[in-house]
């Protein structure tokens, strides 16, 4: 059966890099000031990164800048500063003003700002770090220890009865909103294993004929999303208290609010109602 997701990025030829060109004509600047990303529009209220000439009248203030790479002739930089002007949001803010590939972008810039800003010295030893040359790793003067950006592996799955799908949602959600289940990986687990642990710890149910469809860089700070369908097996819903306020079965033509589609959860759900023959929204 073919895959029906694939991630946005995965379409186009962004190639990450870490030194940037010598020469540069165009480029893309995703500017944050602490947590926040600086919101630059476009003229239909879409988010833009500012681009070289928008960037240079920033160049005064004091920011640390990181290459991330090019995409299509556009060389992209993640800046952290502080004390500009302009209208700023956390990232979740760029729901419904981006495109995913902008996005996945702004995602990758936050990332790697907030691993450069938690990494200025040693976990080992203490000493002060410095960024390596031709490495996305921060170094240790002192013990020479190598600190890369991690990564933090998590499930998400939807899980499916025949033309039902059970879905559940958070206490801290709006009300009526409801989305698949996730859970991060705990050590020496295997994907499978997390996966079944998650399901039964947050719905009390067993599943099986796990299906991967499809993985989703997620900067909430640092996760890494792999997206499963699972059939259910057998078991009653009984909620984990502390984390889900209500979970149920839905039938796949009468679904209750769903996430937006910038979220792999979305994706896997429609995936499935694809699958089923069910019209799903462009």
């Amino acid at each position: 059966m073919s895959h029906l997701f694939i991630w946005p990025e995965a379409n186009t030829d962004f190639v990450a890099g870490v030194v940037p060109p010598e020469d540069i004509e165009t480029a893309w600047y995703f500017v944050f000031d602490g947590r926040d990303i600086v919101l630059t529009t476009d003229a239909d209220g879409q988010y833009r990164p500012l681009d070289h000439d928008d960037f240079a009248a920033l160049s005064a203030t004091e920011h640390t800048s990181h290459y991330l790479g090019a995409l299509a002739g556009h060389h992209c930089f993640a800046v952290e500063t502080a004390g500009i002007d302009g209208e700023r949001s956390g990232l979740r803010g760029l729901f419904g003003r981006s495109d995913n590939l902008m996005f996945s972008l702004a995602g990758r810039a936050a990332q790697v700002i907030d691993w450069y800003r938690t990494h200025r010295y040693c976990g080992r030893c203490g000493g002060e770090n410095e960024a390596h040359p031709g490495e996305r790793a921060m170094v240790c003067h002192d013990c020479g220890i190598h600190a890369y950006p991690r990564l933090s592996p998590s499930i998400i799955v939807l899980i499916h009865k025949d033309r039902q799908v059970l879905l559940a949602r958070n206490h801290r959600w709006p009300e009526g909103l409801y989305s698949t289940l996730a859970g991060f990986v705990e050590p020496g687990e295997a994907i499978e294993e997390t996966l079944k642990r998650e399901v039964k710890e947050e719905v009390g149910v067993d599943v099986g004929n796990l299906e991967y469809l499809g993985s989703q860089p997620w900067p909430f700070p640092n996760s890494l999303m792999l997206g499963f369908l699972a059939e259910y097996e057998q078991g009653e819903i009984v909620c984990q208290e502390d984390e889900i306020a209500d979970a149920a079965w839905f039938d796949i033509e009468a679904m209750p609010k769903l996430p937006g589609n910038v979220a792999i959860s979305r994706w896997l759900i429609d995936s499935y109602l694809t699958r089923m023959g069910v019209p799903v929204e462009a």
